[in-house]
C-alpha cells in the first residue's frame, strides 16, 4: 500500500473512532466510581448517549435496557436494593466500581455545613489521623451559580472514602453525622455535600418557591445578564486591586521591610496581643506591622514548630526571621502556620505580622489561643507586642457584591442536578446570612422544605435543621435579638412540618467565633434527629421541647412536650424572662416544679409572656436527662 492511500485509511479509522467516541455512553458526576446508592428505593440511573442508541445496565446479576430519545436522554429505573456492597455496574461499556448501598443525604448550607474536618484538627486531630472507613462516603458538589435556569449537570465531582487525606475535605458537621450513622446503623452511608459560605436560603429557592418574594425574584431576574455580571465583577476587581495597590505603595513596612529579623524596631509602640491597635490610634482602614521576640533553647533549628496566632481582623502575612511562613487573606479562618525546621534558631527569634484591615475594627480576637509550639513546649505569644502603623488609607476597602449569593443561583446549579439521585434525606445548616430579616425564615424555609421533597418526589423525607448556635458578646439585660428570632422560627418549623427535626446548638458555639468548632456535638444530635424519625426505639432526640404556658397569679407554668419533660435538677435556673404589660421583658426567677417550670419576677403582678435565651449569646441552662439543652422559644403567639 502506498504512502497516499495508507494516509486515506489511517483518516478513515481517526473519523470512525471519533464518531464512536463521540457516540458512547455518558454519565452523569453523581453515577460513578465509588458511589452510594439509596437502600429500599426504586433507583433511577440516567446518562446521555446519541438518540436511538440502545443502553444496557447489568447490576447484580440483572440486566435493563433503555432506548436513548431524540434529545439523547435515558433512563432506567432499578428495583428497591438492600444494603450492601461493594457491588460492580456495567452501563454498556462503561464499568463503574467500588458501588455501595445504604443511606444517602443530602448536606447543605453555609459556611458552618461547608466547614472542612482541616478546620476542625485542634479538636479532633486523632479523628482524623485515624480515619480510614470505607463506608462513609461524600461528594463534594462543585461551587458554582446560575441565574438562568435549573441545571441537569455537574461541572465535576467524585466519590471519595473516608482516609487520613480525603477526610480533610469532608464537611465537619455531615462527617460527624455520617459516622453515627454509619456506627449504629451498620450500612454504608454517603454524603451529597451542597453547600456554600455566606449563603442566604433565597439563594437555595427556585423561581416557583420565590413567587410570593417579588424583590428576590427581581433581583434573580436582573443577574440573568451576562454582561451585568462581567462588568460588576470587573469593576469592582479594578476598585479593589487599585486600593491594595495603593495601600502596597504607601506602606512603609513593605518598602523598608520590617519583617527583616535584624529591623531596629525599638522605637516601636506596644500593644497587648489579643487586643487592637485601634484602641491607641483611632479608628482607620490600612495596614499596620507587629513584631514579638522570643527567646529559644539549644537545638530549636533542627525543629519543625507550630504557629497559633488565633483569629486576626483582616488578612495578615506572618514571618519568622524574616521568612514568610504563611498568610490568611480575610478575616474568618485561624491562623494556623506549620514552621518548617530550619526556620527558627537558637537564641532570639523574631515573629512579624503584617495586618491589612479595609473595613471595621482591626485587632486580634479575644479569647483565642496564641502560642508557638515546638518539642512539645507551647510558648504562650499573649501579652506584649511592639507595632508600628504602615498606611492609613482614606477610605475603606471596596465592597464586593457576592452576585453568587443572590436568589436561585445555587439551586439552579448546585441543587438542581441532584434530583434524579434519590436519597433518604436532608441536612441543612444555614441561617446567618438571614438574620438580618429574620421574620420572614419560618416562611421562605418551610417553602423550600416543599419544594425539595417535591423535587426529589419524596415527599416524607427527613429534613434535619440546625439551630444558630449562641454567638457574640452576651448582654447583660433582656433585648430584642435577630439572632434568637431566627432560631425561634427554626423551631417553629420543626415543631410543624412533617418529618423536620432541629439539632440544637446553643451550647455548642463561641461568642468570638461564627464558625465554632465543636462540630461533632452537632453531628451527633443531627444523628439523634435521625434516628427519631426513623422510629428507632429508646431514643430521646431533644431537650425539652415547650408546648404550652398558664397563668396562675403573677407566675406562669410551662409544660413540656412528653418524653422531653424529664427535667435536670439544677441549684439555680437560668436563661428566662418575663413580660409584662408594659410590653418590656426583665429577667425571671424560675424553678423546676416535677415536670413543669414555674416562672416568676416579684416586680410584676401579671406576667403575659415569658422568653428563654432570647439571645445572642444567651446563657441558659435548661436540659433534660438526656443532656440535650432546650431550644430557645417564647410563648408569644404571633
Amino acid at each position: 500500500m502506498n504512502k497516499k492511500k495508507l494516509t486515506k485509511v489511517l483518516v478513515l479509522l481517526l473519523c470512525t473512532f471519533c464518531i464512536f467516541m463521540e457516540a458512547k455512553i455518558k454519565l452523569p458526576a453523581l453515577v460513578s466510581d465509588g458511589m452510594v446508592l439509596q437502600r429500599n428505593q426504586k433507583l433511577k440511573i440516567w446518562g446521555y448517549a446519541d438518540a436511538g442508541e440502545k443502553v444496557s445496565v447489568a447490576f447484580l446479576n440483572k440486566s435493563y435496557t433503555a432506548i436513548a430519545d431524540k434529545n439523547g436522554n435515558w433512563n432506567i429505573m432499578l428495583p428497591e436494593l438492600k444494603a450492601g456492597g461493594p457491588f460492580i455496574m456495567t452501563v454498556n461499556e462503561i464499568i463503574l466500581k467500588n458501588i455501595l448501598v445504604g443511606d444517602v443525604w443530602v448536606a447543605s448550607g453555609q459556611s458552618n455545613m461547608e466547614l472542612p474536618m482541616r478546620r476542625l484538627k485542634p479538636l479532633y486531630a486523632n479523628e482524623i489521623k485515624n480515619a480510614g472507613n470505607q463506608n462513609i462516603r461524600f461528594f463534594t458538589v462543585p461551587q458554582k451559580y446560575n441565574f438562568k435556569a435549573p441545571q441537569t449537570e455537574l461541572e465535576g465531582g467524585k466519590w471519595e472514602a473516608t482516609d487520613p487525606q480525603t477526610i480533610l475535605n469532608f464537611s465537619g458537621v455531615a462527617y460527624f453525622f455520617a459516622k453515627e450513622l454509619n456506627e449504629k446503623n451498620k450500612v454504608p452511608v454517603g454524603i451529597i455535600h451542597t453547600s456554600l459560605g455566606g449563603s442566604p436560603v433565597q439563594a437555595w429557592m427556585d423561581e416557583k418557591s420565590l413567587k410570593k418574594y417579588p424583590e428576590y425574584l427581581d433581583e434573580a431576574k436582573k443577574w440573568q445578564n451576562d454582561a451585568l455580571i462581567k462588568s460588576t465583577e470587573s469593576d469592582e476587581q479594578a476598585l479593589s486591586k487599585a486600593w491594595y495597590t495603593e495601600l502596597d505603595r504607601t506602606d512603609s513596612g513593605l518598602n523598608q521591610h520590617w519583617e527583616n529579623f535584624d529591623l531596629d524596631d525599638s522605637g516601636w509602640k506596644t500593644m497587648t496581643v489579643p487586643g487592637s491597635w485601634e484602641d491607641q490610634e483611632g479608628s482607620f482602614d490600612g495596614s499596620v506591622w507587629l513584631r514579638k521576640e522570643i527567646m529559644l533553647p539549644k537545638g530549636s533549628a533542627d525543629q519543625p514548630a507550630f504557629l497559633n496566632l488565633g483569629r486576626i481582623k483582616d488578612a495578615d502575612v506572618t514571618y519568622i526571621n524574616g521568612v514568610k511562613v504563611g498568610n490568611v487573606t480575610y478575616e474568618y479562618p485561624p491562623r494556623w502556620y506549620d514552621i518548617p525546621a530550619g526556620v527558627l534558631k537558637e537564641g532570639k527569634n523574631v515573629i512579624a505580622v503584617r495586618i491589612t484591615n479595609g473595613s471595621g475594627k482591626g485587632q486580634f480576637i479575644a479569647d483565642k489561643p496564641y502560642y508557638l509550639e515546638i518539642g512539645g513546649r507551647k510558648i504562650d505569644l499573649k501579652g506584649e507586642w511592639k507595632y508600628k502603623v504602615g498606611a492609613k488609607m482614606g477610605k475603606m476597602a471596596p465592597g464586593q457584591t457576592f452576585i453568587r449569593w443572590k436568589p436561585t443561583g445555587l439551586y439552579n446549579a448546585m441543587i438542581s442536578p441532584l434530583v434524579n439521585y434519590k436519597v433518604k434525606g436532608f441536612l441543612w445548616y444555614q441561617g446567618e446570612s438571614n438574620t438580618g430579616k429574620p421574620t420572614e425564615y419560618g416562611d421562605l424555609l418551610t417553602t423550600m422544605i416543599t419544594d425539595w421533597r417535591s423535587k426529589w418526589n419524596e415527599k416524607e423525607a427527613p429534613f434535619l435543621i440546625v439551630q444558630l448556635a449562641n454567638f457574640m458578646e452576651p448582654k447583660s439585660q433582656p433585648v430584642e435579638s435577630n439572632w434568637a428570632e431566627l432560631r425561634n422560627q427554626q423551631r417553629t418549623v420543626s415543631l410543624t412540618v412533617l418529618n423536620t427535626g432541629l439539632a440544637v446548638g446553643i451550647d455548642a458555639g463561641e461568642w468570638n467565633d461564627i464558625h465554632p468548632l465543636n462540630k461533632k456535638t452537632i453531628g451527633d444530635r443531627l444523628a439523634l434527629q435521625a434516628f427519631r424519625i426513623a422510629g428507632k426505639k429508646n431514643i430521646t432526640a431533644d431537650g425539652p421541647v415547650y408546648e404550652s404556658m398558664k397563668k396562675e397569679g403573677s407566675t406562669i407554668i410551662l409544660s413540656f412536650k412528653s418524653g422531653t419533660d424529664h427535667l435536670t435538677p439544677v441549684s439555680e435556673l437560668k436563661g428566662f424572662a418575663v413580660k409584662g404589660p408594659d410590653g418590656k421583658y426583665e429577667w425571671a426567677k424560675a424553678k423546676i416544679e416535677g415536670n413543669k417550670i414555674k416562672v416568676w419576677n416579684d416586680r410584676i403582678s401579671n406576667p403575659v409572656a415569658v422568653r428563654y435565651d432570647w439571645a445572642d449569646n444567651p446563657d441558659g441552662n435548661l436540659t433534660n436527662k438526656s443532656g440535650l439543652p432546650a431550644s430557645p422559644f417564647t410563648t408569644e403567639q404571633y
